[in-house]
């Protein structure tokens, strides 16, 4: 911070002006590109959607191109520019912004705003992250499921405008920190995934039964509950504290309940099973709903029933799958499974180890989440300090 102090007063004694973002420059609003319009090749081009879900604080190279043609018919990014997505369905998401920084111009669609202006363009773009810019935006967002921001609004925002040196030394702080935040997170998932497959490789060798240990279809291990469950319609679905689960978790919550108790829920979902995008099996505990895209299994004991759901878990369910438009792994299908029916001391042995270690690694899944937060916050605050000046009267 001494540097940014010393800079600001040798350059900005007086202190730095907050000037509107419209006195500094213009905001161009995006046109006619779409989804259909983009290719692997051909000129730069940015959709909208993309500056939510792809780009950061700046770009000098795009994800999507489009042909010479249509780019020949669209607004048009500078090097230098910001763009900026001004539709969202999160409010704080709303006037996203990313400086773009590469060596030819770049095509932008609407529901997108260029800001053509006389700053530092990280500078401006780090700008637009901080609570500064999120609590001025705010009064001028509107719209129902779709909220968005207007050009005309973010011209009425206000920027602190230092000296062209000092944004740079801002910039190049919180670009080293950024760097930072990302060799932290990519160290923390190296080492999530590596407990991942050191699990998954132990559950293998636990699994691996000789030919002398039984197998028996899952109908005669378990009681099939699906009679109970039924669909929920969106309208029923009201604010509760109620789990409502399907074939991929909670899916939404409702004020009353069918189940109550410890079962094991098996998806239905054959795309879902194929894909292994989400758990095959899952335990749930307590009062809930299950709507009729997950089967409802009740055991005798939690070894029994939490044996079977890491069995299921470590196969492959493709031959049991049925149907080709709508695949899906129905009750019958099911309930002829086989699984290996060791002893119960077996099962219970087995189980408690498996539970330990995935307690290891679910310690990480909550410690990654939790550490990269932490640093985030941190980021985030160190950020908006840096761009905090006392304003000129």
């Amino acid at each position: 911070m001494s540097r940014i102090d010393n800079l600001v007063a040798e350059l900005a004694p007086e202190g730095v002006r907050f000037r509107p973002l419209g006195d500094l420059g213009e905001f161009i609003r995006g046109n006619g590109l779409q989804k259909k319009d983009l290719t692997d090749e051909g000129f730069p081009a940015v959709h909208y959607g993309q500056i939510h879900t792809h780009y950061g604080v700046w770009a000098e190279s795009t994800k999507s191109f489009t042909s010479a043609d249509t780019a020949s018919k669209l607004r048009q990014a500078n090097p230098g520019d910001l763009l900026i997505a001004t539709t969202s369905e999160d409010d704080e998401a709303v006037a996203k912004a990313t400086a773009w920084l590469g060596d030819t111009n770049v095509a932008l669609s609407g529901d997108a705003y260029i800001y053509r202006h006389s700053l530092d363009p990280r500078y401006v773009s780090y700008f637009f992250r901080t609570e500064q810019f999120q609590s001025q935006k705010r009064p001028f967002v509107s719209g129902t499921k779709v909220r968005r921001v207007s050009g005309a609004a973010l011209a009425k925002i206000r920027i602190p405008a230092p000296p062209l040196e000092v944004q740079r030394e801002i910039v190049r702080i919180l670009d080293q920190f950024t760097q930072l935040e990302a060799e932290l997170k990519t160290e923390l998932e190296t080492e999530l995934e590596a407990r991942r497959r050191q699990y998954e490789h132990y559950r293998g060798k636990l699994l691996d039964f000789s030919s002398e240990t039984p197998l028996r279809p899952l109908g005669e291990l378990a009681h099939n509950l699906d009679s109970k469950r039924k669909p929920v319609t969106r309208d029923a679905r009201t604010p509760g504290e109620i789990p409502y689960y399907g074939a991929s978790g909670v899916v939404d919550y409702v004020s009353d309940f069918i189940f109550d108790g410890d079962y094991l829920l098996v998806s239905e979902d054959g795309a879902n099973l194929l894909a292994r995008s989400t758990p095959i099996a899952f335990s749930i505990s307590g009062k809930t709903w299950v709507n009729n895209h997950a089967h409802v299994l009740q055991f005798e004991t939690y070894a029994e029933r939490r044996f079977v759901e890491i069995y299921l878990n470590s196969i492959d369910l493709s031959p049991y799958i049925s149907g080709a438009a709508q695949p899906k792994l129905n009750k019958a299908n099911l309930n002829r499974i086989p699984i290996p029916d060791p002893s119960f001391e077996v099962k219970e042995r087995l189980v408690s180890r498996l539970d330990s270690f995935e307690a290891l690694v679910n310690d990480l899944s909550v410690g990654l989440p939790a550490e990269i937060a932490a640093r985030r916050k941190q980021y985030e605050y160190y950020r908006d300090k840096l761009l905090t000046f006392e304003e000129a009267i």
